[in-house]
């Protein structure tokens, strides 16, 4: 029995961070595709703020 081509790449883990290759604690909001914890690290220069 063949696989399709599409069900071939499902699910969590195809998405990957940008920076560190992580699957795990993705944001995904803005088309960022950065995990939470790079986020921390270079959301200044994203130019997102830090409120509360």
């Amino acid at each position: 029995m063949k696989v399709k081509e599409e069900e071939k790449y499902k699910g969590k883990g195809i998405r990957k961070c940008k920076i560190c290759g992580t699957s795990r604690g993705l944001i995904r909001s803005h088309n960022l595709y950065i995990c939470r914890r790079c986020f921390r690290e270079v959301a200044k220069s994203l130019n997102f703020r830090k409120y509360g």
